[in-house]
């Protein structure tokens, strides 16, 4: 497994490949959730990058980007157990060397759900995104459906600028009690873990979005919304923890 932290470097093995591309972007701290896109990218395509990346364009909250969790040794011997072939691992400075003032905004959905409680998080995601897609230039990419208004956001831009890669939703991967696994949860102490299971109990079992809300405040966790958009239903909490709050988003499409 080759990895890569300069641009030279990658764009040189980078034309070196033929075939089908997969590529799998993240932000490191890797779970069985992005084992499964990375199994997806491995079954389908004939070689699959990952790239493992902490954008601080997408945080709004600089606390929230220090308390981040980075496991990358842990990160690699998975990627390597798995048989990804390349792993790219840029540093701020080489995916923006403009000292990020060349950005991609969308006008509409990013400025809703998530959009509307955290300023410029969007911005930053569909901006790296595009780097790091113009970088690899795979014929396709996997993303997670937890993080659905991204997804869509995502293939959103694809589309727009004309880029020629598949985006590819891939199933939230849960645990057996339910709760969406996210790298954010490592972050949950016992009583924080527990509470978070409200989150995706009241997204499958309340009748309206106010019921679901009204069930995760019940549960001891801080709303941030609960609405459905195109028969989706999207939510955003603050799970309480002894050292502070945890904010987990989670989605699920209704019958």
């Amino acid at each position: 497994m080759r990895q890569f932290d300069t641009v030279i470097s990658w764009q040189e093995f980078r034309s070196t490949l033929s075939g089908r591309i997969g590529f799998v972007p993240t932000m490191g701290c890797l779970h069985a959730g992005h084992a499964a896109l990375l199994a997806r990218s491995l079954e389908e395509c004939d070689r699959t990058i990952l790239s493992i990346f902490v954008n601080p364009a997408q945080f709004n909250d600089p606390k929230d980007l220090e308390r981040y969790p980075r496991t990358l040794e842990a990160d690699l011997a998975l990627a390597r157990e798995l048989g990804v072939d390349a792993v790219l691992l840029p540093a701020p400075a080489m995916l923006y060397p403009d000292s990020y003032t060349y950005r991609v905004q969308e006008t509409l959905f990013s400025s809703q759900l998530c959009g509307a409680s955290r300023p410029g998080h969007f911005t930053g995601v569909l901006t790296v995104v595009m780097k790091l897609l113009n970088l690899v230039q795979p014929s396709r990419a996997y993303f997670g459906e937890k993080d659905h208004q991204q997804l869509e956001l995502i293939r959103g831009m694809a589309a727009a600028f004309f880029m020629n890669v598949e985006i590819v939703g891939c199933a939230t991967v849960r645990d057996a009690d339910g709760l969406a696994l996210s790298s954010r949860n490592r972050l949950l102490d016992s009583r924080g873990r527990e509470a978070a299971l409200g989150l995706a109990n009241a997204l499958r079992s309340a009748g309206s979005d106010a019921d679901a809300a009204q069930q995760m405040t019940e549960a001891g966790l801080a709303v941030d919304y609960v609405e459905t958009h195109a028969g989706r239903r999207y939510a955003a909490v603050s799970v309480p923890t002894a050292t502070g709050s945890v904010r987990l988003v989670d989605n699920l499409e209704l019958p």
